[in-house]
């Protein structure tokens, strides 16, 4: 897509005697506020927004601009990402919290979800930490629900930056700065985390990125394992293996593996999902084998961070081996796995549910089964079907391989027949 200059912010530029320059230096002094670090902006930054190349400047920067004017991003001509330029004014969510951003130093913070405005000399505490923490736990149950939505990117997303705007609302503890940078973090990653659900790996990175940054200011080794591991998985999924191990090595290198079997399992597990994709078998097997064992060592009932304890169990490991023996083609482990996935999966873990009974469709295909995987296909919920982006991806390769493998038969009919009636429902 070719850039499109942003004359609105040029204008407003011109009618405020800021050169390129100038407003960099303003930005940057107002990133150093919010932050504690000057910001790294020059004048080509500020040429790069005016010529349309940066759409949608990161969150702290965003922030720090509006701080600078007065005015939220999108009215001075930047446009979210996911949205079109040519796109209606009514407002996305995230930018129905932009609005209630920095219109100048000291003034109050109106977060979103109808929180209270925050006096100038407001006294940040544990309590607006909670309330962070409890709007991640729902931004938790939503992915476990629906998953790859990009209203729950969106959503992540402007909590991340409702986050860094609190920092700048009231004076803190050093301690209660680093939890809130570990809450803009967390929320930031599953952002990244929904954007690779849902295939936008574009997003991804630069959501991946912005968390990466925000984990360094927590010093967070939790946080950090997460937004490494998904580095992982997001190169998994872009089928670049060798990135995908290196950023999981990130992970699995934190002291925090070494202290927690658990957090060592879940970085096995997808290492070993990993070199399924690359096509490693002794990799993979081992990689299994030494994830369970970890596991098998892990107290379940230790205190750990709600993103961990609400996903990561004995259902999630059988679900990467899932992956990872399904890329090496050897179907009927695979099949097996799936079977215990789906047996020991949590009821809340719907998005899992849909993911893994696909795959196991598709195990059962690769063995010749196809009265079995027609069957096992046709009992995915429509609406995981339709709207999540890798089941739907994957229904069309089995669609295709089903076609190719025995057409005509009793089997191909069934599954043409049932997609023909399911397609004229959701229409």
């Amino acid at each position: 897509m070719d850039a499109l200059w942003n004359t609105v912010l040029e204008a407003w530029m011109k009618e405020h005697g800021h050169s390129s320059n100038s407003l960099a230096d303003a930005v940057n002094s107002a990133v150093g506020d919010l932050t504690g670090r000057l910001g790294g902006l020059d004048g080509s930054s500020i040429r790069d927004w005016k010529a349309g190349r940066v759409r949608w400047p990161k969150s702290a920067t965003r922030v720090a601009l509006e701080k600078v004017t007065g005015l939220p991003a999108t009215a001075l001509g930047f446009v979210p990402r996911g949205r079109a330029p040519s796109s209606a004014p009514d407002a996305p969510l995230e930018d129905a919290v932009e609005r209630r951003r920095f219109l100048a130093a000291g003034t109050a913070l109106a977060a979103a979800s109808a929180t209270p405005a925050f006096a100038s000399n407001h006294r940040i505490g544990a309590s607006d930490v909670v309330r962070l923490q409890q709007r991640f736990t729902e931004i938790i149950v939503s992915d476990h629900r629906h998953g790859g939505r990009l209203g729950i990117e969106q959503k992540a997303a402007a909590l991340a930056d409702e986050a860094l705007a609190l920092q700048n609302s009231g004076s803190a503890s050093q301690r209660v700065r680093a939890f809130i940078y570990g809450c803009a973090a967390a929320f930031r990653s599953s952002a990244m985390w929904a954007a690779i659900d849902g295939q936008r790996y574009e997003d991804a990175i630069a959501h991946m990125r912005e968390a990466q940054a925000l984990a360094e200011l927590a010093a967070d080794p939790a946080i950090k394992f997460r937004i490494w591991s998904h580095a992982g998985t997001l190169y998994r999924h872009m089928r670049r293996p060798a990135e995908a191990l290196a950023a999981n090595d990130v992970a699995r290198s934190l002291s925090l593996t070494r202290r927690d079997p658990l957090f060592a399992s879940l970085g096995l597990a997808r290492q070993a999902a990993i070199q399924g994709v690359a096509g490693n078998v002794t990799a993979t097997r081992r990689g299994f084998d030494q994830a369970q064992g970890a596991m098998d060592c892990a107290d379940l009932r230790a205190d750990r961070p709600v993103w961990m304890t609400s996903f990561y169990d004995q259902a999630e490991l059988d679900s990467l081996a899932l992956t990872g023996y399904l890329a090496l083609g050897e179907y009927e482990m695979a099949e097996a796995h799936a079977h215990r996935c789906l047996a020991a999966l949590r009821p809340h873990m719907q998005r899992s549910k849909a993911i893994a009974t696909t795959r196991l469709a598709c195990a059962q295909l690769g063995q010749g089964d196809l009265e079995p995987a027609v069957s096992t296909a046709m009992s995915i919920s429509a609406d995981s079907a339709a709207h999540h982006p890798r089941v739907a991806q994957m229904l069309r390769g089995f669609n295709t391989k089903i076609h190719s493998l025995a057409p005509g038969s009793s089997a191909v009919r069934k599954w043409s027949q049932y997609t023909h009636a399911t397609r004229k429902e959701s229409v």
